[in-house]
Formats: structure tokens, sequence, C-alpha cells
């Protein structure tokens, strides 16, 4: 018996390692497939377009494509480590460019409640009109509603700048003490193990919960490709516009937007992570921060703002 069970696990290791080569095989043609006829998938006038879309985007397909990506980039890299700092970098600076933007959105979010407080509580006002030319008309409860929309923003947009200028919360009790080699370490197991995974799961879930509250018919993640193709026959746009109250905020198929660019992002930060660790953890103590975009605060980094933080 010990015999068989040890033959089957084999037989599975092996059958497992098969398709896990065949898949980042075939991750070539896929990429390569629709690069080369972007018609099939970027011509949303056609149903069929769209329906493909959601099916891909939440494939075993799209995963190996994105994954056999970093991989190849990874590969490289350590061939040569001006690839990897080049993708740092660039990953880095999306993230610093894309949360300096949304930050704008906390402003937005005070003078827009400065606004609602005036015209509810001083003018007694029922509704409120904002824009250029032809004005926005909505309930005062639409507009404070929406104010969710704006944090939503913030946290699913600034995530990744957050992890940058190193603003997150972590519990570094054992990490801070910890020697340089070592917090390289855990940073690359903690990449690979809790942000990439959780990051896909997030974005399998997510995926599907916005198509479902955009197109009917609804999608699904145990359909095919074929039996999504068949429901585009009866394909049309059903955007979600019901809201929580009679007169609130009715977009929050919004949120389900952002919550897979939040998982997206996650992701991308996650590969800064693990390649910046490694890149780091090579070269030594003092290419520790190097190429590292932060921002100052009242002249000083925040770094140095951490540094005064843990000394008191």
């Amino acid at each position: 018996m010990d015999e068989e069970n040890t033959t089957g696990v084999l037989g599975g290791l092996l059958d497992a390692g098969v398709w896990l080569v065949t898949q980042i095989a075939m991750a070539f043609y896929n990429l390569g497939y629709a690069v080369t006829h972007p018609q099939l998938w970027l011509d949303w006038s056609n149903p069929e377009a769209i329906m493909r879309v959601v099916f891909y985007g939440g494939s075993v397909e799209f995963f190996f494509v994105v994954f056999t990506t970093v991989l190849v980039l990874t590969g490289v890299g350590l061939w040569r480590n001006s690839v990897l700092w080049g993708g740092v970098i660039a990953l880095e600076g999306f993230a610093n460019a894309l949360g300096r933007l949304a930050a704008w959105v906390g402003l937005i979010m005070v003078l827009q409640q400065i606004v609602i407080v005036f015209v509810q509580r001083i003018f007694a006002a029922s509704e409120i009109s904002l824009g250029f030319g032809q004005a926005f008309t909505f309930d005062v409860s639409w507009w404070s509603e929406e104010l969710k929309l704006y944090n939503a923003m913030i946290v699913a947009l600034c995530v990744s700048y957050t992890f940058v200028q190193h603003g997150h919360v972590r519990v570094d009790v054992f990490y801070a003490s910890a020697r340089f080699r070592t917090r390289k370490i855990v940073d690359m197991v903690g990449a690979l193990i809790f942000m990439m995974p959780v990051a896909i799961v997030t974005w399998m879930y997510g995926w599907y919960f916005l198509w479902r509250h955009l197109i009917t018919p609804k999608p699904s993640a145990s359909e095919g490709l074929d039996r999504l193709l068949m429901k585009a026959r009866a394909f049309r746009w059903n955007v979600e516009t019901i809201g929580f109250s009679p007169n609130g905020f009715n977009a929050y198929f919004l949120f389900k937007i952002l919550l897979v660019a939040f998982a997206g992002l996650v992701f991308l930060q996650a590969v800064a992570v693990l390649w910046r660790s490694y890149l780091e953890l090579r070269e030594g103590e003092e290419s520790e921060g190097k190429h590292l975009d932060r921002d100052t605060l009242s002249g000083s980094t925040t770094e140095s703002a951490e540094h005064v933080l843990e000394t008191r």
C-alpha cells in the first residue's frame, strides 16, 4: 500500500508539473494571439468581444500570462540587474504618480462636505447643482453618500503609494530589530506568500462581482467561453443604479471597479517589493532605498520622521 501511495503521489506531482509547464508555454501563444487579434476583445460594439474580456479577465489563461511575464522579467533581471531596477523604478513611479493624484480627492471630499453643511444647515436647500455649462443636480443626500466614493478612491488608489512611502501600518516588533538580510528575506517571502495570493484571490472574486452588476445576462465564474459567447446574443448593458436610499448615491458599481483596481495595484506592488528586496539583498545595505522616490515632510524625508518617532 505504501508503494502504491508513493507511486500515486509521484504521478500526481508529475501531472501537476506537466500542467504547469504547459500553461507557461501556452501563455506565450495566448499573449501573442491577443496582441495580434485586438479586434476580438477591444471592439466593444460587438457583445462577443465584451464576453471575451469578461471570461479571460478572470481566467487561468490570463493568470499565466501575467505570471509568465513576471517570471521572464525576473529571470532576465537575475542575469542583468539593471532590468529589475528598471522594473522597480517603473512600478514605484506609477504607484507614486497615481497615489499623489488620487490624494487630491481628499481635498475635494473636504470641500464638498463644507458645501453640504452650508447648503443644508444655513440655506436649508434640498438640492445641490454643480457643473460648468450643464449642471448636475442631485439631492443633498446623494452628495452626502457620494463622500463614501472619495474614501474608497483614497484607499484603493493610494494603497501602492502608501507602501512605497512606508506609510502603511505594520507590526514590526521583531522586524525592526532584525538584521538587514533577514528583513529583506522577510519582505521577499511576504510578497510571495501573502501579498500576491491575496491580490489574486481578490481579483478573481472582484472581477465577476463587477461584471454581474454591469451587464445582463449575468456571467458566472463557472461558465466557459462558449457559454458566455452564447449569452452574448442576449447581451445588454445593465449598469447598477440602485442606492441604499431613494435619493441617495446610485453609482455603487464604481466601488466594484475600485475593488478590482485595488487588487491589481497590490499585485504590482508585490512584484516591486520582491524585486527591490532581492536587489538590495544582493547589493548590500548601501543599496537600501536606492532609486526610492520618497515625499518630503516639513523639509525632512518621511523616513527621517519615522526615525524620530522610533527614537522617542
